[in-house]
């Protein structure tokens, strides 16, 4: 029918079909009346199941002028994908309740992710089993306050300090059957330690109290004091990267840096008011972060002390404190307000809020290795456990599960900037307090801003200058 019809289109011609399994060809004798035809012919292999417990393969052509709808849809997808991801953030996961007073300080094993250590107001310390939600091992090791703990890089003891101004030497497994729970060494100090780290690969460690000690493991007495007219120090972290660099918080509301190799502290930046602990960035050495009484945190880069490279803000009142995530993107701060946040490195406001009725002042926090939890300490003697993705799905995914969830996250990446999915993405709900002192907060600052600006607008040019929100906390800089 198909030839009968050419011929009589074309008149005189010579008709050529070539035969093959996709095309016919006519190919018309005269070169001006050239025409050619084209049949569909599809192959079973593209579109057939081979059993019946294949995937079902649907042909896509991904030429874009066959889909001038493309961009609402992905916008209706994005917008979906972000109001679901409000709906399944649900992300406490448990309460590791045993402790008979307050939280006071965690410490992270360096093999193990399924451990974790804990130790109390009342000088008691326990070991956690993640997995079991259970504790598997408790010792009396201080008398009055447990002040900081830490594990061996080697992960086969860890050291307490205490109020009784004692150091100890645990070691990490329980003790067999009727033996005593006693210490590996114990070093006894002059004054009370404030805080503890361990060196990344040697067996060296620091304590700070009213100065800053390195001690080697097999002396009891320091190799090494730093002191820089100051009366005590809160906190001290070695370096994960550089690591004969350390850190201290001092209570001259100053942070201090050293090196190991040298006899005297490298410079210290002296701040508007005390911070209270510190972090290094564990994937970029020359960055930290510092909790500050302001309600702030700052990242300094130790270059460059003059100013911070980003002030962090949403906390209501004082941070206590802060540990980055394995990847270094991102920290978690704990903080009187009786709230956890999560902060990115690069933004100065957070990207999640959690708390609970009952949680009251966080003491202490922790980011798990495998980046997937965060466990926080408080005041009413629990410890809890979050996800750090609020709406992550725990457990194994099916391939097709990760490819949604992937293609979800990059949905949401996309189209972040448009106001409705930007609105709900931002949107969390606050205990009633935290909401209206964050709102007073604002108020207090706008009108700060409000009369300098009066000020300047009637004084003499240049009497008053401008000075940036990176600069207005940083009092000077000692080297």
């Amino acid at each position: 029918r198909m030839a009968s019809h050419l011929l009589t289109v074309a008149g005189f011609c010579y008709i050529n079909i070539f035969k093959s399994r996709h095309v016919v060809r006519a190919r018309p004798f005269l070169s001006s009346h050239q025409m050619k035809v084209k049949v569909l012919s599809r192959n079973p292999d593209d579109y057939v199941r081979e059993t019946k417990l294949d995937i079902q393969r649907v042909p896509r052509n991904y030429d874009p002028a066959l889909h001038p709808f493309e961009v609402p849809r992905e916008y209706t997808r994005a917008l979906n994908a972000t109001k679901l991801e409000r709906v399944f953030a649900k992300p406490f996961l448990a309460s590791l309740d045993g402790h008979r007073d307050g939280v006071n300080c965690m410490a992270k094993h360096t093999k193990s992710l399924s451990t974790l250590l804990s130790g109390s107001c009342d000088g008691e310390v326990k070991v956690w089993n993640l997995t079991k939600r259970e504790c598997v091992r408790t010792l009396q090791a201080h008398e009055g306050f447990v002040r900081g703990m830490v594990v061996r890089f080697c992960g086969n003891s860890f050291f307490t300090v205490g109020d009784d101004k004692t150091i100890k030497q645990w070691k990490m497994e329980a003790p067999g059957y009727g033996e005593e729970e006693e210490p590996l060494n114990t070093i006894l100090g002059k004054t009370v330690f404030t805080g503890l780290d361990h060196h990344q690969k040697e067996g060296v460690f620091a304590t700070c109290g009213q100065q800053v000690d390195i001690w080697d493991e097999q002396r009891s007495s320091p190799i090494r004091s730093f002191t820089w007219g100051v009366d005590s120090f809160s906190s001290v972290r070695f370096n994960p990267v550089e690591t004969e660099l350390l850190a201290s918080c001092a209570s001259d509301r100053s942070i201090v840096l050293y090196d190991m190799r040298e006899s005297t502290p490298l410079k210290k930046v002296i701040m508007n008011l005390r911070s209270n602990t510190i972090c290094w960035n564990p994937m970029e050495a020359y960055y930290f972060t510092c909790s500050n009484e302001d309600y702030n945190l700052y990242t300094y880069d130790m270059r460059h002390l003059d100013r911070p490279v980003i002030v962090h803000m949403d906390h209501v009142s004082a941070v206590l404190d802060i540990d980055y995530s394995p990847t270094g993107k991102e920290f978690v701060s704990a903080s009187f307000d009786k709230t956890i946040r999560i902060f990115p490195r690069d933004s100065g406001h957070s990207r999640e809020v959690y708390h609970t009725k009952r949680m009251q002042h966080v003491i202490c926090i922790k980011w798990s290795a495998d980046n997937k939890y965060i466990l926080s300490g408080s005041d009413e003697m629990n410890i809890r456990m979050w996800k750090a993705n609020a709406a992550e799905k725990l457990g194994v995914l099916s391939p097709r599960e990760r490819e949604a969830v992937n293609y979800n996250q990059k949905l949401k990446e996309k189209f972040q900037h448009h106001p409705q999915i930007r609105r709900i993405s931002r949107h969390r709900h606050l205990p009633k307090a935290i909401y209206s002192q964050a709102k007073e907060l604002r108020v207090m600052k706008e009108a700060r801003r409000r009369k300098e600006i009066n000020v300047r607008k009637h004084s003499k040019p240049g009497t008053v200058p401008v000075v940036s929100e990176k600069e207005k906390h940083i009092v000077t800089v000692v080297k």
